[in-house]
């Protein structure tokens, strides 16, 4: 395996979504006026097809 092609796009796919997911949850909040009212409680699955990959992340964001 070539480890530094692998790094780079392993960081290119997690920028995206990184940068898409941000982009998402701010439109989110943005149309449903949710902005000040609390949490807002996400769950992220990660998982990769044809392998046993199945990470869950969960957490609150604070609208403030």
């Amino acid at each position: 395996m070539d480890e530094q092609r692998f790094n780079m796009s392993l960081r290119k796919f997690l920028k995206e979504v990184g940068v898409t997911s941000q982009q998402e949850i701010e439109r989110v909040v943005r149309e449903e006026s949710l902005g000040g009212r609390g949490k807002l409680k996400m769950k992220m699955v990660l998982t990769a097809e044809g392998t046993p990959l199945h990470h869950m992340v969960e957490g609150d964001i604070d609208l403030g």
